[in-house]
């Protein structure tokens, strides 16, 4: 798996609307047209942000999960079936906005043993019906402690999943894996007896919070 980078994944947004920008504020820097660069200005500052990569440092032990995206808790539920974990499972859904940090992270160390992508379409992330309809990448993950399903989910305006890792590839806690481009929903499955330290409208933020525990 070759080391994941926001800032290279969106470099072609940012740089070509910055280059387009500063190029037409250059030639008509003495005209009334040099406003039409504030649009690739603006744009371009904005997705400069948008795909920001502050570093995180985990200081979970073996027994904890941390969030894999910064967000806002949007579900915790109890599934007695589930087509992405093998028996009954606990669940934390994490709607990202526009505003968030967009990149993910492993919620375990452990090996990635299967991937799964999944077209479909591109309703709003924060709905429960987004989790099955969407566009989607599934990590199924085997950790010292339990397996870890993770699922990458587009949301209306994201339309690109971006997933370095690899099936049979190892994954540390807090390692970033990819992203998902534009607002989306990032879901998590978890040994039944897992105890959960979220609650619904909590934010979190990948790599750092501590979302639940292995019993």
């Amino acid at each position: 798996m070759h080391t994941f980078s926001a800032w290279k994944t969106g470099a072609p947004y940012y740089l070509t609307c910055l280059a387009i920008g500063l190029l037409i504020a250059a030639v008509f820097r003495n005209s009334y047209w040099g406003w039409a660069a504030a649009p690739f200005l603006l744009i371009g500052g904005f997705a400069l942000f948008f795909f920001r990569d502050p570093p995180r440092v985990p200081s979970a032990d073996s027994n904890e999960i941390v969030a894999p995206a910064d967000g806002r808790i949007v579900v915790v539920d109890d599934l007695e079936t589930c087509p992405y974990y093998d028996g009954p499972c606990k669940r934390i859904a994490i709607f990202l906005s526009l505003f968030n940090v967009h990149v993910n992270r492993s919620p375990v160390s452990g090996t990635v043993y299967r991937i799964e992508y999944k077209p479909g379409a591109f309703k709003p992330a924060m709905k429960t019906e987004a989790s099955e309809l969407n566009e989607s990448n599934t990590l199924y993950m085997d950790s010292d402690q339990g397996r870890v399903t993770v699922r990458q989910i587009s949301g209306l305006v994201a339309r690109r999943i971006v997933c370095a890792a690899e099936g049979g590839q190892n994954l540390e806690l807090g390692q970033k894996f990819g992203m998902i481009k534009f607002g989306s929903r990032t879901e998590l499955y978890l040994p039944p007896d897992s105890e959960i330290c979220v609650t619904l409208g909590e934010k979190v933020k990948a790599g750092t919070s501590i979302v639940a525990r292995f019993q």
